[in-house]
């Protein structure tokens, strides 16, 4: 009688048991579902540089920098704030945007270690070094995490721009910068660059519609996008390490509909070879529309 006692209990325990772990399992996978899921604000690596940055980035220089200069120094300073608030740590600038010289200020009381401030230098600077320090010193920072050569036109510059280049090689040594690369605005440059082992970083130009992009046929859609070039050189970025960040997300702000705008966000995100992407911004209203129309479709993925 005992011993029927003693195995009925524990057939009800065992029962109990697993019953428990039954109903558990279904919530398995939407817990490692929810601790999987993509946002905006999700920190991302650079390549192969180890570098940590947001996937989504404030753009500073939409029309070089014009439109964010507009509002006042204060009113971007509050729009910076307002995004690392947000969970955006990557800002993008420039020394010929407008915003260039208010970086430093927009930047002062943050915690610079979790930043991740990306900036370019234009044309071939007689005094390279001096370059990279001016941008440090405007920013008031001992570092810029990834320093590019700005707006790059030329099939062969891996060649001329070579001084710049071993400057930029310099400088990383001195720990003033953390990764360099280059931004393009052809597909020959972009090329170039890709071929390169120097490059560590690529900014590219990539939207559905091939608007502002380098390619070699004047307009594309996802349904013949084995035209557009960029995409056979993602793969090669990827299979190199090299960081890849993409921007024209938005066809240089011409895409105007939210439609069209989710439609480049998603066409975007479906290339795994992309790091993070830039969206130029101007206001904390088009921060928060923008990290939600992102995590959107991400949500989706």
């Amino acid at each position: 009688m005992n011993r029927l006692k003693i195995n009925r209990r524990q057939f009800i325990q065992t029962s109990a048991l697993a019953v428990a772990g039954a109903a558990l399992l279904p919530s398995v996978p939407s817990a490692f579902a929810a601790a999987t899921k993509r946002t905006a604000t999700d920190q991302v690596t650079l390549g192969k540089t180890g570098v940590k940055l947001s996937r989504l980035g404030i753009g500073t220089g939409s029309n070089n920098g014009h439109e964010q200069a507009g509002p006042g120094k204060e009113a971007f300073i509050k729009m910076i704030r307002h995004g690392y608030d947000s969970g955006l740590t990557y800002i993008d600038c420039a020394e010929r945007y407008a915003t260039f010289n208010w970086i430093g200020d927009a930047i002062k009381d943050l915690p610079r270690e979790k930043l991740f401030i990306q900036s370019k230098v234009p044309g071939r600077p007689e005094d390279v070094l001096a370059a990279i320090d001016h941008h440090r010193k405007t920013f008031n920072t001992d570092y810029i995490d990834s320093l590019l050569i700005h707006c790059m036109t030329t099939d062969n510059w891996t060649d001329e721009w070579k001084r710049v280049m071993d400057g930029f090689n310099e400088a990383k040594e001195k720990k003033w910068i953390r990764a360099k690369g280059v931004s393009c605005h052809t597909i020959g440059a972009l090329r170039g660059g890709v071929a390169s082992d120097w490059t560590e970083t690529h900014l590219v130009r990539i939207n559905p519609l091939g608007r502002y992009t380098d390619q070699e046929k004047e307009v594309w859609t996802k349904t013949n996008a084995d035209l557009n070039p960029v995409l056979e050189q993602l793969k090669t970025m990827s299979a190199k390490g090299h960081g890849v960040i993409g921007m024209k997300i938005f066809g240089n702000g011409d895409f105007k509909d939210p439609a069209e705008r989710e439609k480049s966000l998603r066409f975007a995100m479906s290339h795994p070879e992309i790091n993070a992407i830039v969206v130029g911004m101007s206001s904390p209203e088009q921060i928060d529309g923008t990290i939600k129309m992102l995590n959107g479709v991400l949500a989706e993925a």
